[in-house]
C-alpha cells in the first residue's frame, strides 16, 4: 500500500503566527522540529497499518523544513524547489491514498494564517467551485484517481476539507481564536491522535471518492490589488476580467491549471507597493 503525504506548515500543532514559518524569524527552528516529528507520527501510522511505501513532499515556502536526519528512516522525502508540480509533486496513480498535514483554511476564510498560496490571492476557483490549497492540491489527487483519506491541521483546515469531500477522516490539531491565536495540543496529544486518526483514514478509504476535476477546466484566481492581477496576466492565455482583480486562464485539464496557478502567483509577488 503506498501513501502521499504532503506537509504544510501553518497547521502544524502548536504553530500560531508568522514568526513560526518565516525562516528569517526566531520560532522557525523550533517549528521545523515540531513539524519533523508530526509527520513521523503520521508514517508510524501508515506502517502500523500496513503502509509498505510512504512518500513525503515538503509543501511549505521553499519546501525545504523538514527535517531529514529525523525523518523515520522508512519514509522517502522531496524536499527544496522549483517543483513543477509544488505541494503534490510526485504523486501518481499509483497512490492508494493521499493524506495533507499541516493545511489550513483557504483565503478569507476563518483560521490560522488563512490563505491560498500568497498573501495577495483573495480567493482561487476551478470553475465555480471556490477552493485553496487543499481543495487544488485534491483535484490533482482525483485527476489520478487517488482519494484524500485524511486532512490535518487547524479547525478550518477540516471544515474546508469536509465541504469538498465526503466522507473524508479530518484531525484537529488546533482551534483558531483569531488569525494569529489558537488553541492547540500538545505534540504528544497530538501524535496520538494523529496516528489514531491515519489508521482510521485507512480503515475507511474505499468510502472516500477521489476528488474528480472538472475536464477543461477554467482556473480564475482574484488577487487583492489591480497590480498583482496585471502581473499575473502577463502569462500567455490569461485574462484580466473587465472591473475585478480576477485573472483567467481555461486549462486543457487540471494539471495545465495547477502550473498555471504557480506562474500567476509567482508574477503577481513581483509587485512593488509605496
Amino acid at each position: 500500500m503506498k501513501i502521499f503525504v504532503s506537509v504544510d506548515m501553518e497547521g502544524i500543532t502548536g504553530l500560531p503566527d508568522y514568526t513560526f514559518v518565516d525562516s528569517s524569524k526566531h520560532n522557525y527552528e523550533r517549528s521545523r522540529r515540531i513539524m519533523t516529528q508530526e509527520t513521523n507520527a503520521i508514517i508510524e501510522g501508515a506502517l502500523a497499518k500496513g503502509a509498505t511505501e510512504i512518500l513525503i513532499n515538503d509543501s511549505h515556502s521553499k519546501m525545504n523544513n523538514i527535517l531529514v536526519e529525523e525523518l523515520h528512516p522508512e519514509a522517502s522525502l522531496i524536499t527544496g524547489d522549483v517543483k513543477p508540480y509544488s505541494m503534490v509533486q510526485s504523486l501518481d496513480h499509483t497512490y492508494d491514498g493521499a493524506i495533507f498535514s499541516g493545511y489550513h483554511a483557504r483565503a478569507g476564510m476563518p483560521g490560522v494564517m488563512s490563505h491560498s498560496m500568497i498573501f495577495g490571492v483573495r480567493t482561487m476557483y476551478i470553475n465555480d467551485v471556490e477552493i485553496g490549497e487543499l481543495g487544488l492540491n485534491a483535484y490533482v489527487a482525483g485527476y489520478y484517481g487517488v482519494p484524500v483519506i485524511l486532512v490535518a491541521g487547524d479547525d478550518g483546515a477540516a471544515r474546508d476539507a469536509k465541504e469538498l469531500i465526503p466522507n473524508i477522516t479530518t484531525a484537529v490539531v488546533k482551534e483558531s481564536i483569531s488569525r494569529s491565536a489558537v488553541k492547540t495540543l500538545t505534540p504528544a496529544k497530538a501524535h496520538a491522535l494523529l496516528k489514531q486518526k491515519v489508521a482510521e483514514a485507512l480503515d475507511n478509504r474505499h468510502q472516500v471518492a477521489p476528488l474528480v476535476p472538472p475536464k477543461n477546466p477554467v482556473l480564475r484566481i482574484e488577487f487583492t490589488n489591480y497590480g498583482q492581477a496585471e502581473w499575473a496576466a502577463l502569462m500567455p492565455g490569461t485574462e484580466i476580467e473587465p472591473g475585478t482583480t480576477i485573472v483567467k486562464f481555461e486549462a486543457k485539464d487540471i494539471l495545465e491549471a495547477y502550473r498555471a496557478m504557480l506562474v500567476m502567483v509567482e508574477l503577481a509577488m513581483q509587485t512593488k507597493f509605496c
